[in-house]
């Protein structure tokens, strides 16, 4: 009965939708009505509400969808979503202010020359406004009524015209800022969890570990970095639009002639170019960049972006009157400023010590006020020129609330389709498809595709992607990133605006376009763009690298990079560290020669003895690696032949998994079915059932290859050595450098160390004025505080053992003031020969271990730095842009 009341939430919703009822209530009434009338149903035939429900009952998944609510608006960790109002209000109020028409009008005359030069620059402003507005239906409203007339003017084909228009829009879906990157940022999050949860049960059942290595976990997104992996694969989708435009002007000119221009390249012209272009890329430069960078979150760079489209709204908007640039002027000398402040000034209230502090703070408080000032001068100019500001933030609410009403009716409808089990049904079915990953993968997104024609991508982004990224996410052979399938589905329904019959950009673009141009060229226009977007989305999933590098490039080099030692960047780290072993082994191997002839003697036998280890763990390295990569080939050479057992295995011990679920729902309906006619007979058909599936489970155990057991054993015996390898070289590259970095900084110390002489030398007058209850107090006070000063030099705990014994001495009723001053004079003693042997050993040992360090710091000493340096961090990223198969440790 599940599956009938999960066929009426889907045919609910659908008449809903086709009934032309609004989507922010359309899905929750469907989930709402379906629940109600499935535990109304329970109640009538079964006695019980929640019969009918695969598993919880109707109060428990209303109540999970109120949670739901609660969770988008109230959880301080979801954050995400605060920046659509911003990126909105950046849009809409860069549209009213006519940021469009001047570049549509400008790119025209500058590229109108070249042939297909007015298709061209329609494009190239469609991605500028993608990267400041993201608002497909202003842009395409904006080219249709400004570039359309002098495309089709200048004898442009009008299926051409329209095509590129609509096609140029929609690239606000894909090029950040965009919103439908935010939203799957925020869906893709709680489907993270759900795929990494899934993926240690299943590695739990498939090992029998209970840990699973946190370099087997699915990696989670952010919406910073869905704008990143997005950008290149966004400017891969323009370059092959400009290349479809310019290919067919060349091969049929009459689709798309050349435009003369009106007059040369003037200086007046060139002003007027850059005027145009110089705002809007520099904002794209201030809120990527930012992003980029890591200088601001998302949500920082939208208020940049929003303050930014402010300013640049209040100058054009008072276009050929006085004073119209002064605030943008007044802006970006602040932020200059403010730049060439921060640089030169710690600005922190809390660290304010000197006139040179308080100086810089000064400067910061008047540039800042200075900055706002310019923004409230451009708000009260948009606000009083037509009322701008207003039209625009009332667009905004409605907007914005749009977006999270339909955030919050999806929610709902995923409870619900989770409480009919429909989610389980989705599972089992991609599960069980032959093929894998990549077979499940092009199902969803086919699925995706054809759901484009009828809904707004919007309704696709939160009803499909809580249900499908989850299990695409959580299998291991593929290990795709959050990233790579937000954007491969973010590309995928950016066709949702140009597929017939309700495709919104051609919804837009037919309310503007002359009634010469028919709505059948209209459509006949748009099918190359939608084949090119389906070629770039071939392309990006065939190379991953495209998305994954950037968000792992500004990861790595940012000042908040993971250190190399984290275990997620371990398999990429030794790789490059294997390859620098390759290279340089002759300079280590001498370098570790050269540091053995070192004198030691001036050290303390344990320290010499460290030394003497560090250079024999060193020296070992390469055995280790040898015994890595000999692990490595043995493993390989082993899974040619294993690997296809391993995944017949896997899927018969998933099937019987998924009959074994099968049986268990079986016999929880049996517990709840009635005893009268209707509920004896279907006791029976459960019972038959649940034999047939007993059956099916005995017939596909038995299928299983007899030797199975024992390749299995062997495999993961070859694996056991493997990790093993890995392991001993961890320990051994750690033990080789950790000691070595402490050794230099206790000589290193030395000055550090006889600093303190004046301050412990005086607690000898301190210790003999000792006798009382009073002085006693005081002297434990001095010597506690000299002792703590030693402490904090490296490698003096002895020194600063035999002060505190010291210090002891003097404590209690039993205070002993002259066992206080033999302990002291052993303290100075010891003090004098640590000062004493450091001096020595950073005069004649500390030149050449610095040496040796250098030469090892980045490669044997490398998994204990603090971060990658950039060079190595390109090569990590690019490593790392790369999905591993873990097949074979599942």
């Amino acid at each position: 009965m599940e599956l009938v009341f999960l066929g009426v939430l889907v045919a609910t919703m659908a008449y809903a939708l086709g009934m032309g009822f609004p989507v922010a209530f359309a899905l929750p009434g469907s989930a709402i009505i379906t629940m109600l009338l499935a535990a109304g149903a329970g109640m009538l035939f079964a006695g019980d509400p929640d019969a009918y429900f695969a598993q919880g009952g109707a109060w428990q998944w209303l109540s999970a969808g109120v949670n739901n609510f609660r969770g988008i608006y109230w959880e301080a960790e979801r954050d995400t979503l605060i920046a659509i109002p911003l990126f909105i209000f950046m849009g809409i109020m860069l549209q009213r202010s006519k940021l469009a028409e001047d570049l549509l009008v400008t790119m025209a005359q500058l590229f109108g020359p070249v042939p297909g030069g007015l298709g061209i620059s329609v494009i190239f402003v469609g991605a500028l406004l993608a990267a400041t507005t993201g608002i497909v239906g202003a842009t395409v409203v904006a080219m249709g009524l400004i570039s359309l007339p002098a495309m089709i003017r200048n004898k442009y084909s009008n299926s051409l015209s329209t095509g590129t228009i609509a096609a140029s829009g929609t690239l606000g879906q894909i090029i950040p800022p965009s919103i439908v990157l935010i939203i799957l940022a925020d869906q893709l999050a709680s489907a993270v969890d759900q795929a990494s949860t899934a993926r240690k049960e299943l590695f739990k059942e498939t090992t029998g570990e209970l840990v699973m290595p946190s370099a087997f976990d699915v990696t989670s997104t952010s919406a910073g970095e869905m704008f990143l992996g997005a950008f290149v694969p966004g400017l891969v989708l323009v370059g092959l639009y400009m290349t479809y435009v310019l290919g067919l002007a060349l091969l049929r000119p009459e689709m798309a002639p050349a435009v003369p221009r009106e007059g040369g390249i003037d200086r007046e012209f060139m002003i007027k170019v850059f005027i145009t272009l110089v705002p809007p890329l520099t904002l794209i430069f201030l809120v990527l960049g930012s992003i980029i960078t890591g200088v601001a979150t998302v949500n920082q760079a939208g208020a940049i972006g929003a303050a930014g489209a402010l300013i640049m709204g209040g100058y054009r908007l008072y276009e050929g009157r006085k004073h119209a640039f002064t605030p943008a002027i007044i802006a970006l000398a602040s932020m200059i400023a403010l730049a060439f402040i921060s640089n030169i000034f710690e600005i922190n209230v809390k660290k304010i010590e000197t006139d040179f502090d308080v100086l810089g703070l000064c400067l910061g408080i008047f540039f800042v006020v200075t900055l706002c000032a310019a923004i409230a001068w451009s708000g009260w100019r948009a606000l009083v020129v037509e009322d701008t500001l207003r039209s625009v933030m009332l667009e905004t609410a409605k907007t914005t609330s749009l977006v999270f009403i339909i955030l919050l009716g999806a929610a709902m409808l995923t409870a619900a389709f989770r409480a009919f089990g429909g989610e389980h049904l989705v599972r089992e079915f991609l599960t069980g498809l032959p093929g894998g990953f990549w077979a499940q993968f092009t199902i969803v997104m086919l699925v995706i595709f054809i759901m484009g024609f009828f809904l707004d991508f919007i309704e696709i982004a939160v009803v499909v992607v809580p249900i499908v990224a989850p299990i695409l996410l959580m299998d291991p052979s593929a290990n795709v990133t959050a990233v790579w399938l937000g954007v491969m589905i973010g590309l995928n329904i950016q066709t949702s605006f140009l597929t017939p019959p309700f495709g919104f950009a051609l919804f837009y673009l037919r309310g503007v376009a002359p009634a010469s141009v028919r709505t059948i060229e209209m459509y006949k226009g748009v099918i190359p763009f939608i084949a090119l977007q389906l070629l770039a989305l071939v392309i990006v999933g065939l190379s991953p690298q495209l998305v994954n590098y950037l968000p792992q490039r500004v990861s790595l080099t940012s000042e908040t990079a993971p250190p190399p030692r984290n275990p997620g960047l371990s398999a990429c780290v030794e790789d490059h560290v294997f390859q620098v072993y390759d290279t340089n082994r002759n300079a280590i191997t001498e370098a570790i020669a050269k540091a053995r002839t070192l004198d030691l003697s001036s050290l303390p036998k344990d320290l010499q003895g460290d030394l003497k280890s560090v250079f024999d763990q060193s020296e070992k390295t390469f055995d280790l690696v040898a015994e890595i990569r000999a692990a490595d080939a043995a493993v390989d050479a082993a899974a040619g032949a294993y690997l296809p057992l391993h995944v017949q295995v896997r899927a018969l011990q998933k099937h019987i998994a998924r009959d074994a679920h099968d049986i268990k729902q079986l016999e929880n309906e049996m517990r709840r079915v009635s005893d009268d006619e209707k509920g004896v007979q279907r006791a029976e058909w459960i019972k038959a059932r649940i034999a047939e599936l007993t059956q099916e489970m005995k017939t596909l155990e038995a299928s299983i290859p007899e030797n199975w057991v024992e390749d299995r054993k062997v495999f993961v015996a070859l694996k056991k050595v493997q990790t093993q390898a890995r392991r001993t070289y961890e320990r051994n590259v750690d033990g080789a450098y950790e000691p070595l970095r402490e050794i230099r900084g206790i000589i290193a110390s030395g000055e550090d160390l006889a600093a303190l002489r004046p301050r412990l030398m005086a607690l000898e007058g301190v210790i003999e004025g000792a006798g009382d209850k009073a002085a006693n107090e005081a002297a434990m006070k001095s010597i506690g505080d000299v002792a703590r000063l030693v402490r904090a030099v490296p490698g003096s705990r002895k020194v600063e053992k035999e002060i505190s014994d010291a210090r002891r001495a003097l404590r209690g009723k039993r205070a002993n003031p002259e066992k206080a001053m033999k302990e002291f004079q052993r303290a100075v003693t010891l003090f004098e020969r640590e000062v004493e042997w450091r001096a020595k050993a950073a005069a004649e040992v500390a030149p050449g271990l610095t040496a040796f360090e250098a030469v090892i710091r980045r490669n044997i000493g490398l998994r204990l730095q603090p971060k990658l340096a950039e060079d190595e961090a390109l090569k990590v990223a690019s490593c790392m842009a790369n999905p591993r198969d873990l097949t074979l440790d599942f």
